[in-house]
């Protein structure tokens, strides 16, 4: 499969230093000195806490816990001396855990909190650029390439994956160009076949957000493999079958995904043949019952090719 999504540029990844929106490395008039008054001491002893071996797993639990509750975080993350490199650090020594799988709970906990820490650098508006022009993601690509379904390795799935659709969230067309030059949609979608309900959709949620891009879209629907690859995977997911059926979140994005790629004529013309049967005959409608959005989004869905709504409802525009 990842043979079908070779990066998009034909050199591969845009070197390290490349010039561009996210290539630039300075610091983007983030002014630490001016923050330090309104954010607790506390917070700045955790952080130069990481830099001690003995103090750093506490250290790393304690800002993972205060994350959401420190506005500016992420630039101190980022500009303190060193602290990146720690978290790095913390991520590439368990590498060594993943073939052949011998990852702990408690070094899945710790290298998740690393993570968690991550994601909130990816998060911030100051930090973005940064984290990009630096290919910070590719640290994490060796976890969502792990297939091991023991819970160790699916936190450490989850976790990842939250890092990349904290990316993805901002709607970013540079995050998006960055990523279709990487292996992430072979790794989604590797995801999307074989992972827990909960790593489904944030792998689908990420492909989704692919796909709503322009870029992404053109990408997907370039190549017959690379959307076929896509469709194939989305079918699977959807199964009327008790112990298969999607999860209302789940069928959302995909449903959201199907629709996206109507917009390109000659996927809509595919997708007249390819679309599941349990869309079209309404085997999960009771699973949108409470999401308008979603039932107007799979109304809009089968207009586009053309099938008509189950129960002989008039489609929705």
């Amino acid at each position: 499969m990842a043979g079908h999504f070779t990066p998009m540029v034909g050199s591969g990844m845009p070197v390290h230093g490349q010039q561009g929106s996210y290539g630039n490395p300075q610091p983007q008039n983030f002014q630490m000195q001016a923050q330090q008054p309104s954010l607790p001491k506390e917070v700045f002893d955790l952080v130069r806490q990481l830099s001690d071996p003995e103090k750093r797993e506490a250290a790393l639990v304690e800002l993972s816990k205060k994350r959401e509750k420190i506005t500016d975080l992420a630039p101190i993350l980022w500009f303190s001396y060193g602290t990146v490199t720690i978290l790095l650090q913390e991520i590439v020594s368990i590498y060594s855990k993943l073939n052949p799988p011998t990852l702990s709970s408690a070094e899945s906990n710790r290298v998740c909190n690393a993570l968690a820490l991550l994601q909130c650098v990816a998060s911030h508006q100051s930090t973005r650029n940064l984290f990009l022009s630096a290919h910070t993601p590719l640290f994490l690509y060796p976890f969502l390439n792990t297939v091991n379904k023991s819970r160790p390795f699916e936190y450490l799935r989850l976790t990842s994956l939250g890092v990349i659709g904290a990316l993805v969230k901002m709607d970013d067309s540079d995050v998006i160009s960055f990523l279709l030059n990487t292996e992430i949609i072979p790794l989604c979608l590797r995801i999307m076949e074989m992972g827990t309900e909960l790593s489904k959709t944030v792998a689908t949620f990420i492909v989704q957000k692919v796909l709503l891009d322009p870029t992404g879209l053109s990408y997907i629907c370039e190549t017959a493999d690379r959307f076929y690859a896509v469709s194939t995977v989305l079918a699977n997911m959807v199964s009327p079958q008790p112990a298969t059926k999607p999860g209302p979140r789940l069928l959302k994005h995909i449903i959201r995904c199907y629709l996206r790629l109507c917009d390109n004529p000659r996927a809509r013309d595919a997708l007249r043949q390819l679309l599941p049967p349990a869309l079209k005959d309404g085997s999960l409608v009771d699973l949108l019952k409470e999401d308008a959005t979603t039932e107007r989004w799979l109304n809009s869905l089968l207009a586009s090719v053309n099938v008509p709504i189950p129960g002989g409802q008039q489609h929705q525009s």
